[in-house]
């Protein structure tokens, strides 16, 4: 068996990584893509290595013939690769392909090692790497049969997004039979050329083949093993994350603060939003609207504090409404005159935005760092601080004030003049839910020196439409704030989610019961891992002191590496006892939850236990 390289593409979408070399010279990790490619193909007893060069091509054959002479790379050149695709490149190896079995790759792809050895050791004679779709693939789709016969090659007319549930991305490495190429790959090849030209991909002859033909092409799905096809800077750095060492991985993942849905696989159990809403008839008609919202303006800032009025049952002049609640946090702290009074440890994004000397700390001092209202007021009470910060339920401990105790230290923050910011984003989670809101009128009114913050991101899970409502009855401190926001802060989505939301109400308040009874269900299960001691929460997520010698760095690390799984490293947050090791994970559905308790007990096994 020989390997055919195609790499005569101009790379031209990663711009000055390839002003001067062709794409397989970009370097992922300090390796450039053909250094691994032919490390990797050297591990096999194959019988010569062929390259398509073409941009760029003459740099490159001197680059592999200097420092793979052992190799003896052959080379084929294509003169015209500015004005041919891969059809032709492949057409121009066509003597090769004749002679024996080829395992044919694109240069541009970055995989790992089991990726050759799966196509090579498998019994199918002819056959194309395919992965289930997700969400980044772009490029050429397969449907297969139960027999992983394909069926047919998806062209991009042919395309369907309600049908994806059905196709495999190919991951362009494919095994041919020299009785494949001679007499059904060529002949086809060459008629399409004829009759189509030169400027096409390989695939499309392969679509062909599959209509009108029984070749015997088979699909040798890929699942779990890792691979990337780098057509763009954001493709690199992905590819970078994915590949790198698991120190690396961790620290890259850790700086990305989201955006976890471009990495293959992975299981976010770091951020926190509802696993059961929004409902399937909501995400529909959210859908059904989709070209009028891409291609309108939003409202502005008197529209939408009306439909975040509507939204939660308030006064529109209560209400300011924000691009995400991280908005309007930052507009808030940023205008507050003298200390702030804050719990730790805490969602810091409060505190970032302040002066180290404007944070008065509390640390409530035991195990489950909970806390009431009266120790609160207990600790303020003798404290010189303008504004009190009361996080509830608090993240990361999932501490929660009742609604009751919490209006008491509001009539206590009222009397002092000290204004009491109240953050509760996840509030529709704890025992009693919507019930224990202050955002409610009269409520307002009674307390007007306090303000609510909310971000419709966590409960109601949708953190992609960036959404966040700040309420008082300050109505000087919501025109300020309204005044510090875009004209524009939100956009069409967002707006019409809050527009529809009220025919979704029982949907949502069916999801957090559900919710409810999947938390508790996740705090069993978490309590039989051997190194897990669970703090109880009325939040979406745990927070978990880790025991018998297990460190939240290396347990995230681990399970990010080993089970693509990724949770909170509590390491850096302030508040914690010295040398004390915490994590935090969130609440997701049933399955997601089990495989979390599943790793980590798998981890204990392999790391721990063997210690004892």
């Amino acid at each position: 068996m020989q390997a055919v390289i195609l790499a005569a593409g101009m790379g031209r979408r990663l711009g000055e990584f390839t002003a001067n070399n062709t794409k397989c010279m970009v370097e992922v990790n300090g390796e450039r893509l053909i250094d691994r490619m032919l490390r990797q193909l050297s591990q096999h007893k194959l019988s010569r290595i062929v390259m398509v060069v073409g941009y760029e091509g003459q740099k490159l054959k001197e680059y592999v013939a200097e420092r793979y002479p052992e190799l003896g790379v052959l080379f084929v050149e294509n003169r015209v690769y500015d004005k041919t695709n891969n059809i032709y490149s492949l057409w121009l190896a066509r003597d090769y392909l004749k002679e024996e079995d080829t395992l044919l790759l694109e240069s541009d792809l970055i995989f790992e090692d089991r990726i050759i050895t799966t196509a090579i050791e498998s019994d199918y004679p002819t056959l194309a790497l395919v992965s289930k779709y997700e969400s980044w693939n772009d490029g050429t789709m397969v449907t297969i049969d139960e027999d992983n016969n394909i069926v047919n090659f998806i062209s991009k007319k042919a395309f369907n997004y309600d049908d994806t549930r059905f196709y495999y991305k190919t991951v362009n490495v494919y095994k041919f039979s020299r009785d494949f190429v001679v007499n059904h790959y060529l002949p086809f090849l060459e008629a399409y050329l004829s009759v189509l030209g030169n400027n096409e991909y390989y695939e499309q002859v392969l679509r062909v083949i599959t209509l009108i033909d029984r070749a015997g092409l088979k699909a040798l799905p890929v699942s779990g093993m890792k691979w990337y096809e780098i057509d763009d800077v954001q493709d690199l750095r992905i590819a970078e994350t994915m590949f790198a060492s698991p120190e690396e991985r961790l620290a890259k993942i850790q700086h990305s603060y989201g955006g976890y849905w471009r990495y293959p696989g992975l299981l976010d159990f770091c951020y926190l939003v509802n696993p059961y809403f929004p409902s399937k008839r909501l995400n529909d008609e959210m859908k059904a609207n989709f070209d009028t919202l891409l291609r309108e303006y939003p409202s502005g800032m008197g529209v939408n504090s009306l439909l975040a009025g509507k939204y939660f049952g308030i006064r529109q002049e209560y209400v300011c409404i924000g691009n995400g609640a991280a908005e309007l946090i930052k507009a808030l702290m940023e205008s507050q005159p003298g200390k702030v009074g804050v719990t730790y440890p805490t969602f810091e994004e409060y505190p970032n935005r302040l002066a180290a000397d404007k944070v008065v700390k509390y640390y409530p001092g035991n195990l489950n760092f909970s806390y009431t209202a009266d120790d609160l007021m207990d600790y303020f009470g003798d404290k010189d601080i303008s504004t009190l910060l009361l996080v509830n339920p608090d993240n990361p401990s999932g501490n929660f004030i009742p609604r009751g105790e919490t209006l008491k230290l509001a009539a206590y923050c009222g009397e002092r003049g000290v204004r009491l910011v109240v953050d509760e984003s996840f509030v529709d989670f704890s025992a009693g839910g919507e019930e224990n809101t202050l955002l409610d009128d009269e409520t307002l009114r009674s307390h007007p020196g306090m303000c609510v913050i909310k971000s419709i991101s966590k409960s109601y899970g949708v953190p992609g439409l960036r959404l966040g409502v700040l309420a008082s009855a300050d109505t000087e401190l919501i025109n300020r704030l309204r005044g510090d926001v875009a004209i524009w802060n939100i956009n069409s989505f967002a707006e019409f989610y809050m527009q529809i939301f009220g025919k979704y109400e029982g949907d949502y308040r069916s999801a957090c019961e559900k919710f409810r009874n999947e938390r508790a269900n996740f705090q069993r299960e978490l309590e039989t891992v051997p190194f897990l001691r669970v703090i109880p929460s009325q939040a979406n997520y745990f927070l978990c002191e880790l025991t018998g010698g297990v460190t939240s760095h290396d347990l995230t690390k681990t399970l990010l590496a080993d089970f693509n799984i990724y949770i909170k490293d509590c390491s850096s947050k302030k508040g914690f006892p010295e040398g004390a090791q915490y994590a935090r994970v969130a609440v997701r559905g049933r399955e997601d939850n089990e495989r979390l308790v599943e790793a980590m007990k798998e981890y204990w096994l392999k790391n721990c236990k063997a210690d004892e």
